[in-house]
């Protein structure tokens, strides 16, 4: 769907016979920059390593949010203890647990009301498990996305179709708008401002 309603427009200064496409076209390429198939609401799902001697990992889309009837954005959560990596090694007596009770590679199913996160950041934090030994790699099922599209969202998508409409070669009114035109101006038509408006939320692998 598009980031901007044809009732918006022009209160974003666009002309009133812009057509839908435009804003599609926009809105696609918008999703293509932040690498992120939306940036409504949308199911994840991340397997990732956590540091060593830490309890805490962060996921690549944001913001998290709560989808209705859940009232968390975690789906699901796993965690699990594996061998460690070289320097990882924790205290001596608890690897030697780890291995009498067989826990190495076992997946633990948690609670995602347990977890503490913070929804900005996509910060989670995880409590040791029953012999507290230290999780080391989780799988999360989460939802990450906007509930309601900033005015900074829309002003990206309005200043695309405005660089676009005046982008040699783009410029002629039509009833359609190649997308794979649009992707082939891309550097132009995402300008510093443009970066600048949707760069929090530009999803980056953290684990």
């Amino acid at each position: 769907m598009g980031y901007l309603l044809p009732t918006d427009y022009q209160n974003f200064g666009l002309p009133s016979d812009t057509t839908d496409d435009w804003i599609q076209a926009a809105s696609a390429m918008m999703e293509a920059y932040c690498h992120r198939a939306s940036l409504n609401p949308t199911q994840y799902e991340e397997r990732m390593r956590m540091t060593a001697h830490a309890q805490t990992v962060r996921l690549s889309y944001l913001p998290l949010v709560a989808v209705t009837p859940n009232t968390t954005p975690l789906i699901s959560v796993q965690a699990r203890y594996i061998r460690p990596r070289r320097g990882e090694m924790i205290d001596p007596a608890y690897e030697q647990i780890a291995w009498i009770f067989g826990l190495p590679g076992s997946w633990n199913t948690l609670n995602p009301t347990d977890i503490d996160f913070v929804a900005t950041t996509g910060e989670l934090t995880f409590p040791m498990n029953i012999l507290g030994l230290p999780y080391n790699q989780v799988d999360i099922v989460y939802t990450a996305g906007l509930a309601t599209i900033p005015v900074a969202v829309q002003c990206a998508c309005a200043q695309i179709v405005k660089n676009a409409q005046s982008t040699p070669g783009l410029n002629v009114k039509s009833n359609r708008i190649d997308t794979m035109a649009m992707e082939y101006f891309s550097n132009s038509l995402i300008d510093p401002q443009v970066a600048a408006w949707l760069q929090p939320y530009v999803a980056t692998r953290m684990g």
